[in-house]
């Protein structure tokens, strides 16, 4: 289990005592090629090898992390066309966060990004740069790894990932004029810029305060209290009835679906009757289609 200094935000320690500082990500990085038949695999074992190390080795922040603090996260290409040094395919996004003073790991992302396409050829440097980038993969990396930083971050103090959430758009804005698929802001609901703009815009923002909320004033507190750590979660997560009404098809609500709906089932499973009715509630407007999973939570006993 990680050990978390919480005043100091995400991951954060004091420097000096001996601190050995690390880089800010440990982040699983698989290149899955089953699809792609005649080919070399060797490319796709280089690019595995040499975004681990992108991911893993730059320094993202001026903050300091210890080496067991480093923010756990996964990207899982599946490469489903390659030509001409073009590949083309999805990622499958995951991070998480250590809950405080308990084992337990909880998934702040679980994203799939169909749009993803950029050129690479098999011993291309893959090289950082915190203001400009000269291929859509660099932009796609430096994209993630400031998300899951701003989300990490906002997940310990209120609006805690700005800084990174501004890096964030910047590239968005900087990506849109290589013309590259995955970031034009009309292109559809569930690309890059929609993601980003599922935090960031007035009218789906409150997802960010949920983040907190949910995270650092009920799961941290549930070890130590858990009615009030859940009677927290309850009221957190009535941004998401804030977040269908004024954007229903917003990217933020699969989002907290995808990562968050089995997690409450075993938040509420000891809750009274009537706090599980109230969490029926808050969501099944927004998520008719998971009736079966939302009636796990108001039902546990029927599963």
């Amino acid at each position: 289990m990680k050990k978390l200094s919480i005043a100091l935000g995400a991951a954060f320690v004091l420097a000096g005592g001996g601190v050995v500082s690390a880089q800010e990500l440990n982040c699983q990085v698989e290149v899955n090629s089953s699809q792609i038949e005649g080919t070399n695999k060797s490319v796709f074992e280089t690019l595995q090898s040499s975004i681990t190390e992108y991911f893993n080795d730059t320094k993202w922040t001026n903050a300091t992390f210890a080496p067991n603090e480093r923010i756990d996260c996964r990207f899982f290409l599946t490469v489903k066309e390659y030509d001409s040094d073009r590949i083309k395919g999805d990622v499958q996004v995951q991070l998480s966060r250590p809950v405080y003073n308990s084992t337990y790991t909880t998934t702040l992302l679980n994203f799939k990004d169909t749009r993803i396409e950029f050129d690479y050829r098999e011993g291309d440097p893959i090289i950082f740069s915190e203001n400009s980038f000269d291929s859509n993969l660099t932009a796609i990396l430096n994209y993630y790894a400031y998300l899951f930083l701003a989300l990490d971050f906002d997940s310990f103090s209120p609006n805690g990932g700005q800084p990174y959430f501004d890096k964030a758009a910047s590239i968005v804005q900087q990506a849109q004029s290589l013309g590259e698929i995955g970031w034009r802001t009309f292109e559809d609901t569930k690309n890059r810029a929609a993601v980003l703009s599922s935090y960031t815009d007035a009218n789906t923002s409150a997802i960010r305060k949920m983040n907190y909320e949910y995270h650092r004033k009920g799961l941290d507190e549930m070890v130590t209290s858990p009615d009030k750590g859940r009677a927290a979660i309850t009221e957190a997560i009535k941004a998401i009835g804030t977040v269908y009404d004024n954007a229903p098809m917003s990217v933020a609500l699969s989002i907290f679906r995808d990562s968050k709906l089995d997690e409450l089932v075993n938040v509420y499973s000891k809750a009274p009757q009537s706090e599980r009715d109230e969490v029926y509630e808050l969501l099944r407007r927004a998520y008719p289609t998971d009736t079966e999973r939302l009636m796990k939570i108001k039902n546990p006993d029927q599963n």
